[in-house]
């Protein structure tokens, strides 16, 4: 299967299925020298595991009801370094991590071994390859995002020592808009929203839908500060492009828009464009306005990089739903097993993860561009 590789300068690989014995991910192309340990990592995958509460940061055990948005699936999801990395430091030698799977229930897949799922992957993949991993849906899981979570866990720790820094949250979810922003909310509440209030009635709905057997979609904000103007590779590879590779690459992500996005559809050119002025203390160029969300022409304006992600409604549902067999039969099928109900909250890593890498694979192409 081809598409497993992302990246050009900094590239990853993942590996595994849902019910597999395990996933991973390896990394070629990280410099020397970045300081390392396990601990990083895992703290990342504490963020994005089912059954965590969104302030389990710290790895903390919790009871998976806490967090009704999620599945009660309760991996650990520890992982282990197995090789480019020496006494905490990257060696510049490829970087291979594996995380086992421990609480998987196959059994609970026995009614789609011949079902398609609706929302799933399921029909495309046995149509492409005349077989699939019907076991939660195999390489198609989002389990396969443990791989990239690890990998953006270095990623960022590159990105710290340029003062360059990622943050994403749920600004929307189960139709409830998130009304004010305070960064320190995002990891104090089950949806990783960025406002107390929304968070909570997102949950109350989001516990309605569940009892119906239904699910929730929402949106997920992102901003990169501390970008340099000129980061990404025109034509083909430009920064935003690359960015809407990377989030789009995610199973749930239907769509994306970065700065104003479709709003500017709506607006003049006068209001679109994004004045700009020289700071006389810094001698910076500043952007009065950013309606391009940091991009213009493909390539980092030095404003905040900002864009908006849309994850669709959780497919596994126990609503009884029409589809066919692998005979072709009309059917119908409901979904057991245990499935999250909205993905707002365990993406939000995700899409940092993929920001990170994206931005380190261009960071490291752009020290090629000039010989000074």
């Amino acid at each position: 299967m081809a598409g497993n590789t992302f990246g050009n300068r900094f590239r990853i690989t993942t590996y595994g299925e849902s019910h597999g014995r395990a996933l991973g991910v390896i990394i070629d192309g990280c410099p020397a020298g970045i300081d390392l340990d396990e601990a990083v990592i895992q703290k990342e995958l504490d963020r994005r595991r089912p059954g965590a509460h969104a302030s389990d940061s710290d790895g903390t055990e919790r009871d998976p009801k806490l967090n009704p948005a999620t599945t009660a699936r309760k991996e650990a999801d520890e992982c282990e370094i197995l090789s480019g990395v020496f006494e905490r430091k990257t060696t510049g030698t490829p970087i291979s991590i594996i995380v086992r799977n421990t609480d998987q229930i196959s059994s609970d897949y026995g009614d789609i071994k011949t079902k398609f799922r609706p929302g799933h992957a399921d029909y495309p993949f046995y149509e492409k390859y005349g077989i699939r991993d019907y076991r939660g849906g195999g390489r198609s899981s989002g389990r396969e995002t443990i791989g990239r979570v690890a990998a953006g866990a270095i990623a960022r720790q590159i990105l710290g020592t340029l003062g360059i820094t990622v943050r994403a949250w749920t600004s929307e979810a189960a139709g409830i808009v998130c009304k004010t922003f305070d960064e320190a909310e995002i990891e104090n509440n089950a949806m990783r929203a960025c406002d107390g209030d929304a968070a909570a009635k997102m949950l109350d709905r989001v516990i309605e839908l569940k009892a119906a057997g239904d699910s929730a979609g929402g949106i997920i904000s992102c901003q990169v500060t501390g970008l340099p103007p000129g980061l990404g590779e025109p034509v083909f590879d430009k920064l935003d492009a690359r960015i809407a590779q990377a989030v789009l690459s995610i199973g749930a992500i239907k769509g994306i828009e970065f700065g104003a996005g479709f709003e500017a559809a709506r607006m003049a050119g006068s209001e679109n464009n994004d004045p700009m002025r020289r700071d006389p203390e810094t001698g910076k160029t500043e952007f009065l306005t950013n309606n391009a969300g940091g991009v213009l022409g493909g390539l980092s304006t030095g404003a905040d990089l900002v864009f908006r992600a849309a994850v669709k409604p959780v497919s596994s549902i126990s609503r009884e739903q029409k589809t066919v067999d692998t005979s072709g039969n009309d059917c119908t099928i409901s979904v057991h097993g245990r499935h999250d109900v909205c993905l707002c909250p365990r993406i939000v890593p995700v899409i940092e993860a993929m920001t990170a890498l994206t931005i380190v694979d261009l960071y490291l192409v752009n020290r090629t561009a000039t010989l000074s």
